[in-house]
């Protein structure tokens, strides 16, 4: 194992025993939610995927090491550090050589989650291609991540806040296939029907490890991006959201706020607007997602 790896003793034990574990990122517990919610969510999710027979890996860079799974203490940390650093895969290496309070996004979750031997990585929404991404070309660096890391990352799509069509194009552009489950439709985070075709559908947990295996067997490097819908029954009307995020979008850009920065001011915004209905919808889908992300794990863990 890599020294800047540190795995907490309930993933080493897994690891040891052969059970299935799912990686989680921190970046939704320390700039994706508010407090208390966040750390509650966090908490949640974990107890998720434990009672789906997996072993939940929570991952931060804390003390200038990369912590594969966290105590309840280092998640209320992040859950209340104003200092957290946000952590793509650029700012890994300043995060670790400092000793700075790091929170994974997606890429850099994917990044930590391959070097500690995960295959699985549940999250509540990828990034992806901004809107007018045209011209200022504001790529997340998820995508390209996708592209090159072998890990699947089970979402509720791409943030509603992205032009997800270019997303897709994107994706399409660098091989990274896109599954859906129970749809044919990629789906749209606080919505589950974007209204575009995901590239293959596949419901279940074991057809999803097949196709997963046989793509990492063909020696295609990069990651799957596996579409999980927000249930209905939570899932926010598309046209009001929409009409939301583009008040939230012409905030931001009257405040010039852009890079790194837009997405928490979006999602807060959106929370605002709504009156919290959106942070409520935002963890029925993150623990729908642990759900799908669970079975994924033990189904590859079974394939070997």
């Amino acid at each position: 194992m890599n020294e800047l790896i540190q795995l907490s003793p309930e993933v080493a034990a897994a690891r040891e025993q052969g059970r299935a574990v799912v990686a989680l990122e921190s970046t939704i517990i320390a700039h994706g939610m508010p407090w208390p919610q966040n750390l509650e969510t966090a908490r949640e999710v974990e107890d998720v995927i434990r009672a789906e027979g997996a072993v939940p890996a929570t991952i931060a860079v804390i003390g200038g090491r990369i912590r594969v799974g966290l105590t309840n203490e280092e998640l209320q940390q992040l859950a209340q550090s104003p200092d957290a650093m946000k952590l793509s895969r650029r700012d890994l290496p300043f995060a670790i050589a400092t000793g700075r309070l790091g929170a994974t996004t997606v890429a850099a979750t994917m990044i930590c989650a391959h070097l500690a031997g995960i295959e699985v990585f549940v999250t509540g929404g990828i990034g992806g291609v901004h809107r007018g991404g045209a011209e200022s070309f504001d790529i997340s660096a998820d995508l390209q991540e996708l592209a090159r890391t072998p890990v699947a990352v089970v979402c509720a799509g791409a943030k509603s806040i992205l032009d997800l069509g270019l997303t897709l194009e994107y994706l399409e552009t660098h091989g990274v296939p896109v599954l859906s489950v129970g749809q044919d439709n990629f789906a749209a985070f606080f919505t589950p029907d974007s209204g575009l075709k995901a590239d293959f559908r596949m419901d279940a947990a074991d057809e999803q490890a097949r196709f997963i295996r046989a793509k990492w067997a063909l020696g295609l490097s990069g990651g799957v991006v596996v579409s999980n819908p927000v249930p209905a029954a939570q899932a926010m009307p598309r046209e009001e959201i929409d009409a939301i995020t583009a008040q939230a979008l012409a905030e931001a850009d009257a405040q010039g706020i852009a890079g790194k920065a837009i997405t928490p001011f979006l999602l807060a915004r959106i929370k605002a607007l709504t009156g919290g209905r959106s942070l409520a919808t935002n963890i029925v889908l993150v623990k729908h997602n642990a759900v799908v992300g669970a079975r994924l794990a033990r189904a590859l863990q079974d394939r070997g």
